[in-house]
Formats: C-alpha cells, structure tokens, sequence
C-alpha cells in the first residue's frame, strides 16, 4: 500500500504534465508517416528528451543543478520556435511538396529529443517541488512509472495519428500544423517563461 500512493501519484502527475505531448507526438508520426524507423527514432526521442527532463528535476530538487537558474527555462521555447520555423521556411520553399509526400519525411531523434526536453519545463516545475519532499525511494518509484508511461504515451500518440479519419487530416495539412505546432509551442513557452521581458 505504501508503494500504490507514489505510483498513483506519479500517473496523475505524467498525464497533467505530458497531455499535449500526445499532439506534437501524432505529428511526428504525421510527419514520418510510411517511413521505415519512424516509431522507433520517436521512442528513442521522447526517451532522451524526457530522460533530460527527469536528470534535470532530480538534480534540481538535489540542489546540485544551480548552474541552471529558473528563468533560464523559459528560453527552452526557442528550440521549438526555430526548428518550427526552419519547417515552416522549407513549406513555404515547397521542400515538403515533392515526391516525399508518399513516403513522408525523415523524423530525427534529435528534433524529436529536442522539442520533448523543450516542452519539458512544466515537467521540471511540477517534478522538482514533489521530489524536494519525498524520500529516495519514491523519486525511484516515480522515475519507474514515468519512463514507463512514455511509451504507453508514444504509442497513443501512434494510435491517434494512425485512425483514418485523423490520419488524413494529418495527412493533408500536416505541412502546415507541423511549423504552426511548433512555432506556438515555443511562443508559449518563452511567454509563459517570461523570457525577453514578455
């Protein structure tokens, strides 16, 4: 019994901090649609990306990441913001236009990283003040279930994109809700974070 508190905590903590993951996620796999490694370089994505996220809550709540002041997070936002502007420029160029259209596009495990530990400063901020009052044993406990949970997360991300109906939407104008996906994401952050003044 002692053990269900922290894992029931944990689930409820992933699913407030990781819900809107489940968008960028389906148009990655949008985006990779037909391409052999998709899947794959996604979970290994949202691995490193979320694995960053926990090291830097752990650490945090440690007290051994102070090189890493608070309002530092907020320019997170500016990964997202560039890598969705670069796929809006090459929209715009007509780079997504051609033959790929088929096969969809690669998918790199670095954007994919990226933009995971870029989303992930809620994460970092809800995370930190729960581990600085809990024991060792469940910081472990909730490590456990939150690297479990981004699989079930990668995978329902997988299920969304691939229902008929979504998967054409996806299909159709994912060329332009990818950039305009991420270009937000990172305006939210960087706002939110209050970066530059905003």
């Amino acid at each position: 019994m002692e053990l269900l508190t922290p894992v029931l905590q944990a689930i409820g903590l992933f699913m407030a901090t990781n819900v809107d993951d489940i968008i960028v996620l389906s148009l990655f796999f949008a985006r990779g649609a037909g391409m052999r490694g998709t899947t794959a370089k996604i979970i290994a994505g949202q691995y490193l990306g979320f694995g960053a996220i926990l090291v830097a809550s752990v650490l945090v709540s440690l007290g051994a990441a102070t090189f890493l002041p608070e309002d530092a997070i907020a320019y997170f936002g500016l990964i997202p913001l560039a890598l969705g502007l670069y796929a809006a420029w090459k929209a715009w160029r007509g780079d997504d236009d051609d033959d790929e259209k088929v096969d969809g596009k690669a998918i790199s495990v670095w954007t994919v990283a990226g933009v995971t530990f870029a989303n992930g400063g809620d994460n970092i901020g809800v995370y930190v003040p729960v581990f600085v009052t809990v024991g060792t044993g469940a910081i472990i406990a909730y490590s456990i279930v939150f690297l479990a949970l981004v699989a079930v997360l990668v995978m329902l991300a997988k299920f969304v994109a691939t229902r008929r109906p979504i998967a054409e939407v996806l299909e159709r104008w994912e060329h332009v809700l990818f950039p305009l996906v991420l270009i937000g994401l990172g305006v939210v952050i960087l706002v939110e974070g209050g970066a530059f003044g905003l």
